[in-house]
């Protein structure tokens, strides 16, 4: 009998405890999102497309985009970085560029997309990492070890210029030119450098040694800075252009690091304010025109939630933030547009993905809305594409 009560005891506790917990939860302020595109508005505010393996092609809807296999994230067709340039490049105010892993670069001017194909650079490589250096577009690619067959080839190991690093692309021949390549920074044969974090000043890197006879995989570590300008060097020439100086994996990490979101710039703490009460997430912060973006995770007390992603851009006029499940979140002015709620942050939904997708990055040129969006199956991807949407003929018709 003492047993019995006792079991009830904990059961009121416990419901007790779970009405308190959502009476909190629920007196927590809110923000109202509103939907950007309601029926009326048609498919003409906003356009869907997809990924064909030498282009892009336009879709009524993601999940009619034809299903070409189930595929890692490394070597999927897929938008694998994206983000602003910082100057005004127009009337149509910044351009915008995407990277498509295994294509080329994604560039957007307004409502003109265009995309700048290499076979050469992309087809075998894994890219990301798109960083700006006085606004032109560096990126990285490298091969994966675990899902990439062609990195055992004799011939690519053999070859030190074909073990690629950074990348600069050239919007105005629209060519991506070799940077550096991992010789330029290790006498190690056989390495690849999967991945970097650059403070605008150093370059932090994480360079990963092919399993050997022993059939052990080695990692090391360095940091570099270049002695004049990177954009000027070569994989040929840059040997005397690179101060590098040996590191560890506690620098990397701590350069990589997630940070707490107290931690985050203030324009994206003050537009997300409210929203940020409620829901755990973790954000990515990119610059327009900027160096490697910094990470942030919210997690607010007592919540059992799973976290959100998002991406945000902190813009010279405007900034913005797009969580995976289409939460945009907007605050001051596009080109050529007033400020939208006299400076208030504006939140809108974007049309809603079917289960299993989700977006994924994002991109504001002049007034058109660029969204990456992704079929996913655990770390592999099924479908991806884009979203267009006409900011001017939706948001701006409609909020002031």
């Amino acid at each position: 009998m003492k047993r019995f009560f006792k079991v009830i005891f904990f059961c009121f506790l416990a419901l007790f405890v779970l009405c308190g917990c959502k009476k909190n939860k629920n007196s927590k302020k809110t923000v109202e999102i509103e939907d950007i595109l309601p029926k009326e508005a048609g498919q003409t505010a906003h356009k869907w497309f997809y990924f064909l393996a030498d282009g892009f092609a336009q879709i009524d809807k993601p999940r009619n985009a034809p299903f070409s296999g189930s595929i890692p994230y490394t070597e999927a067709l897929r938008i694998s970085a994206a983000n602003n340039a910082a100057g005004s490049n127009g009337p149509f105010g910044n351009k915008a560029f995407a990277l498509v892993n295994r294509l080329g670069v994604l560039c957007f001017e307004g409502d003109t997309i265009s995309i700048a194909k290499d076979v050469a650079i992309f087809s075998e490589r894994t890219a990301g990492n798109m960083v700006f250096i006085d606004d032109e577009v560096v990126f990285s690619v490298y091969k994966s070890a675990f899902f990439n067959d062609t990195i055992d080839s004799e011939l690519y190991k053999k070859n030190p210029l074909e073990h690629l690093f950074l990348i600069h692309f050239d919007d105005t021949s629209k060519i991506s030119y070799p940077l550096l390549n991992c010789a330029n920074l290790t006498s190690e044969n056989d390495s690849e450098v999967t991945d970097f974090f650059w403070d605008g000043t150093n370059w932090f890197c994480s360079l990963k040694r092919m399993a050997g006879p022993d059939g052990r995989t080695a990692f090391s570590y360095i940091k570099f800075h270049p002695m004049g300008q990177l954009l000027s060097v070569s994989p040929v020439s840059a040997g005397d252009a690179l101060a590098i100086q040996s590191s560890d994996v506690n620098e990397f990490r701590n350069a990589m690091s997630v940070r707490d979101y107290s931690k985050a710039p203030e324009r994206i703490k003050k537009m997300l304010a409210g929203f940020a009460d409620t829901v755990p997430f973790i954000i990515e912060v990119k610059s327009a025109g900027g160096s490697s973006p910094r990470i942030y995770e919210n997690l607010p007390q007592g919540t059992f939630e799973q976290e959100l992603n998002a991406k945000a851009i902190i813009s010279q006029s405007w900034s913005a933030a797009l969580f995976e499940d289409g939460t945009l979140f907007l605050e001051g002015a596009l080109p050529g547009k007033h400020i939208l709620r006299g400076g208030k942050a504006v939140a809108v939904r974007l049309p809603k993905l079917d289960k299993g997708y989700v977006y994924s990055d994002f991109v504001i040129s002049g007034t058109v809305l660029y969204a990456a969006w992704e079929e996913t199956d655990f770390y592999k991807i099924n479908r991806s594409g884009f979203l267009s949407v006409d900011l001017d003929s939706t948001l701006y018709s409609r909020i002031r």
